[in-house]
């Protein structure tokens, strides 16, 4: 992985490619490529896209909610299983 310096100057470098054009693109066409660049840069980063961080969080959502139904059985069967306090 690129230090962060590096990372952010080449993707400077390659944006600055575009900027600097002698013929000006089309803004269709300008954005198609600023995208090709930004995704080309971030591919190369550790990080998870927005839908697959999206969908670990259902996953992380339905395991929490299974998990605290069952602390609850848990609970309940050790304080059927107590013995009775002592007089």
């Amino acid at each position: 992985m690129l230090p962060p310096k590096a990372f952010l100057d080449a993707i400077g470098s390659q944006a600055s490619r575009l900027f600097n054009g002698e013929n000006p693109l089309p803004r269709a066409e300008f954005e198609a490529q600023l995208k090709g660049i930004l995704q080309g840069a971030l591919s190369k980063l550790d990080v998870v896209s927005r839908e697959e961080f999206d969908s670990q969080m259902v996953v992380l959502a339905r395991t929490r909610a299974r998990l605290e139904a069952l602390e609850a059985k848990v609970a309940a069967l050790e304080e059927k299983l107590a013995p009775p306090p002592a007089e």
